[in-house]
Order: C-alpha cells, then structure tokens, then sequence
C-alpha cells in the first residue's frame, strides 16, 4: 500500500476502506438517476445502468491511482438532464450527436487540463458568474424534476401550471421529495439512496408499481450506446456554444468540488499543485473516456466529502468506491422497477443545493447583477443551459460597455458575448 503513501498521509488501510464506502453510500443514487434521466432521450436504459457503473468504477480508479486523492468521480448531474431535455428533445438533436458534443468538449478539456489554457479559462470569467451558472443549473433541473413528477404541468394559458395533486404517482413524488428533503436536512449519510429504497418500497407496498421478479442479474450489455457517437454533426459552428457548455460546465462543477472537499481535508495546499492538477487530468481523460462508452461527462463528486469525513486521504478510498460499484452491475432487475417519481425528487434536491450559490454573488456590480438574472432565469424559461450562460454573457458585456468600463469585460465573457451574437443574430 506503499503507493498510496498511507503514512504520509497519516492514514490507515482500514480508514481508507471504511472512507471508500462511506463515500459508495452516498454516490449509490446516482446509477438510477442518471439511467432514468438520459433514457428520456430514446437511450436504452439497461445499457444506461451499466455505463453509468463502469465509468464510474473507471473514473474513480483512474483518479485514486493517478492523483492519489480521495475523489470519487461519476457521470456528472445537471449535463445529464441538459443532454436529454435541452439537446435531444428540446433542440431535436439525435443523442449519438449529444454523444458526439459530449466526446468532442472531453477532448477540449483533455488540451485545457495539460496546457496554459486550463489557468486562462478558469480565470477569466468573473467568479460571481461561475455562481450563476451553478445556481441556473440548479434551477433548470429542479425544473426538470417537478415538471417529470408532474407537479407541473404544461397550461394552454399560462404555460405552465400546478399538477393534479390526488393523482397517486404525484402524491408518490411528493413523499419521495419530502424524504429527500428531511435526510439531507438531516446530514445522513446516503440520504438520496436512502429516500430513493423507502420511496420505492412504499409504492411496492401500496401497488402504485409492481414488486421486481427478481433482484440480481448479469450486467446489461453496453454495446447499444457505447462508441455510437456521431462526431461528424458535432463540426459545425452550431455547436460550438453547446460543446463549450459542456466544457464549462465539467470544469468549474470539478473545481468547485474539489475546492470544498481540499479545503476541508487540506487536499490541495498551496505548496503543491501537483495533487489539484493531476484529479483535474484524471476528470478530463474521464470525460473523454465517458462519450465512448454512452453517456455524459464525469466529474468529481461532492458526496466524496463523506469519505474525507471519515478519515479518507489517498486514492485508496477512490479505488475502494470504484471497486464497490461492481455491485450495482448485478441489480439490474432492482432498479428496472424503482419509479420513476422515486428518482426525480433527487433531482430536485440537487437543484436546490446548487441554486444556493446565489448567496455568495455580489450584487453591488450591475453587470454581475444582470448578468446573473438573465442566466439564472433563462436556463430553466429557454429549457437551455447554452442560451441562458449566452444570454447573461451578453447582457454582462452590454453593461459593461454602457458603463464604459472596457476593463471589466473579461477574455472568457468577451468570446461568450461573441459566440452569442452569432448564435441568437446570425445562425
């Protein structure tokens, strides 16, 4: 176990392991959730459950070996709704196309994580921008879940209006959001599995679904979604903006998490970088990885926190959560019969979690200000992650230039702002 220098980090095998699954317990939600989410673009769901398993056995391994950290990595939440409802049904685009956009934005981080690029791109766009981003994520997918769950439905007069609430599937979601609610507010450990098993056991009990024949089974094949991605649709200028959100997206979605694991388990001192660099390298040859093998970008998981609470500080408690993610292969039959509004209450709740980064954002500066309005409140009103971060680029830059303040317009919004123009003005 010399490799993972257990002493030096004054650590043990035992901590390490026990750290591992704590971190697995809490990850566990995301082999359902993500198979139900990106089967709503027409991708099987069998095969979904598998991809999803093995990249992240794959991520999680490759990051524990090559970084030596504690970061768990998985199939990243909010890119896997904005892949089924926002490309494949909201802008019609096939999802070996997504697949293709998903391959194409891995390649580009692969480039980012190992030159100059990746510190110009991370710098450059204001910090209260990348809190928008989050919370607008947080906002669109809260969205996606209520509407899925049909708290909200479609209004002829109003778009969009509350859903029939003595319809038992809904009053189902309903309990399964109030389970995920009180266990998060509660800070246990596998919250979202934990209401996502009660949720599902209730509706078997009360027949709102019917019981699984069986519980295990051998693995579902993966070659219905793996390597059928189309990277020829993806070169054109169309798709350049939706790429670089995938981009964007991967990278500050792992920077954030790897800032508030590190800092709580001094991961990532200023003394070395070495560390930091290399988890980056590993989340962006996952990515890469993750749009051959069928679904989307991965990144690190904040759930890893769990384990760094535990006592994990090496790779070995990464490697230990790949390792145990082999399980989930074999329940197939299992979570082919959990409901479907068991899982987006989850979604929910991530929403939310995410839509919070909007306490730490100054306000004071205008452009922040409207900036941040337009991208938080166009994601989930377009059904779009690229319009709305197009829309607040552009809305930032115009403020900026009506103030005459030419130095606050930043390299990264300045090309945002561009790529806008061409997508609302000129495509």
């Amino acid at each position: 176990m010399n490799l993972f220098k257990l002493q030096e980090h004054k650590t043990d095998v035992k901590t390490e392991v026990t750290a591992g699954f704590t971190t697995f317990m809490a990850m566990l939600y995301i082999v359902p959730v993500n198979a139900a989410i990106m089967s709503a673009s027409g991708m099987p769901y069998d095969a979904l459950i598998t991809a999803t398993a093995v990249m992240t056995i794959i991520a999680s391994i490759l990051n524990g070996f090559w970084a030596n950290t504690p970061i768990a990595m998985s199939v990243g939440m909010g890119l896997n709704a904005y892949f089924s409802f926002g490309l494949v049904k909201g802008m019609g685009i096939p999802w070996q196309s997504a697949l293709g956009i998903v391959f194409a934005s891995g390649i580009l981080y692969v480039i980012i994580s190992m030159t100059p690029l990746r510190r110009l791109m991370i710098e450059t766009i204001p910090v209260d921008i990348k809190r928008a981003v989050s919370a607008g994520i947080g906002a669109f997918i809260a969205f996606i879940g209520l509407e899925q769950m049909k708290m909200i439905t479609e209004s002829p007069s109003t778009l969009v209006t509350v859903g029939d609430f003595q319809d038992s599937h809904v009053l189902l979601g309903l309990l399964g959001l109030a389970l995920a609610v009180f266990f998060s507010l509660k800070q246990y450990r596998g919250a979202f599995i934990l209401s996502i098993v009660m949720t599902t056991l209730f509706a078997w009990a009360a027949g709102i679904e019917k019981l699984p024949e069986q519980l295990v089974s051998m693995p579902a094949s993966m070659a219905p979604i793996a390597f059928e991605l189309d990277i020829s649709s993806v070169l054109t200028l169309s798709m350049l903006p939706v790429v670089i959100i995938f981009l964007i997206t991967d990278v500050f979605d792992t920077l954030g998490t790897l800032t508030g694991v590190g800092m709580r388990a001094d991961l990532f001192n200023e003394e070395s970088s070495v560390p930091l660099q290399k988890t980056i390298e590993a989340d962006a040859f996952a990515t890469l990885l993750s749009g051959l093998a069928g679904v989307t970008s991965t990144t690190s998981y904040i759930e890893s926190a769990a384990g760094v609470e535990e006592g994990g500080r090496t790779g070995l408690s990464a490697v230990v959560v790949g390792v145990l993610f082999v399980l989930p292969l074999f329940l197939l039959p299992f979570f082919q019969a959990i409901p479907s509004n068991a899982i987006y209450p989850i979604l929910v709740v991530i929403g939310v979690m995410m839509f919070s980064e909007l306490q730490h954002i100054d306000y004071s500066d205008p452009a922040v200000k409207y900036g941040t309005f337009f991208i938080v409140m166009g994601m989930p009103l377009t059904y779009s992650i690229t319009n709305g971060l197009l829309l607040g680029a552009l809305v930032f830059v115009f403020v900026n230039l009506a103030l005459r303040r030419f130095r606050q317009i930043d390299i990264a919004m300045g090309v945002l702002a561009a790529v806008a123009l061409l997508v609302f003005f000129a495509l």
